[in-house]
């Protein structure tokens, strides 16, 4: 009798695995229904984060704009002074200022291929992730913080590095509860780097992070807006 209720136990438990076992592609779809629906990201055109930075007391504002077609301005306001720290127009153009000597500097040829690659995950790296050639595997099950998480490893096209192909792998957490994504780790010259996401509000239907964190360092988000305009001249390089 024991036998038997032990089999019944075992195969109960071999039933039910399956259906709550979630895959990647289940807890990707999941985010994004639960953020807006892919209907409504594939009409984000581009978007503005107006967001600040805290730097030993001193309140620096930032502006993010990216755009599906490629575009990608970082400015910040330093004491009054205007730093452009990315200009990408989408096509061959990318330059940066130096914030110590205020020059502006054309980007090499590696990092210009590296932005072009990147310039195709608007609005996440994980939207039609398939047809950008990436793979999405699921990890597991983990604990962050006292809260359950997927981790997801997700696979980019490789980029070029002093030369060599260096490939692109992220790691990306989502609450089991919420679905919402909450942090990601990615490898950079050597360099681990993790980011946070959290209190997320609904702008125009979807639900943006408006607390985010980079080693040690964290991003107030004053304000998001979808579809911005903004002029050519912003990524035109200054002669």
């Amino acid at each position: 009798m024991k036998i038997a209720k032990t089999v019944f136990v075992a195969l109960l438990l071999s039933a039910i695995a399956p259906m709550s076992a979630q895959t990647a592609d289940e807890v990707i779809n999941n985010y994004f229904e639960k953020t807006g629906g892919m209907d409504a990201w594939a009409k984000v055109d581009g978007t503005h984060i107006a967001a600040s930075v805290d730097a030993g007391g001193m309140e620096i504002p930032v502006d993010v704009y990216r755009f599906k077609d490629g575009r990608q301005l970082v400015k910040i306001d330093l004491m009054g002074q205007q730093i452009t720290q990315v200009a990408y127009d989408g096509k061959e153009n990318m330059w940066s200022t130096n914030p110590m000597t205020m020059e502006t500097k054309k980007a090499e040829a590696e990092a210009l291929a590296a932005m072009k690659t990147q310039a195709n995950d608007f609005p996440s790296p994980f939207f039609n992730y398939k047809e950008k050639g990436y793979t999405a595997e699921m990890v597991g099950e983990e604990t962050m913080d006292d809260k359950k998480v997927y981790k997801i490893k997700l696979t980019q096209n490789p980029i070029m590095k002093d030369g060599a192909e260096v490939p692109v792998v992220s790691y990306s957490y989502f609450d089991v509860d919420s679905k919402m994504l909450v942090a990601s780790e990615t490898e950079m010259n050597g360099q681990q780097m993790k980011s946070t996401m959290g209190n997320y509000k609904e702008v125009d239907g979807i639900m943006f992070p408006f607390e985010m964190g980079m080693t040690g360092q964290s991003l107030e988000i004053k304000s998001v807006t979808i579809n911005p305009t903004l002029e050519a001249k912003e990524f035109s390089y200054p002669e």
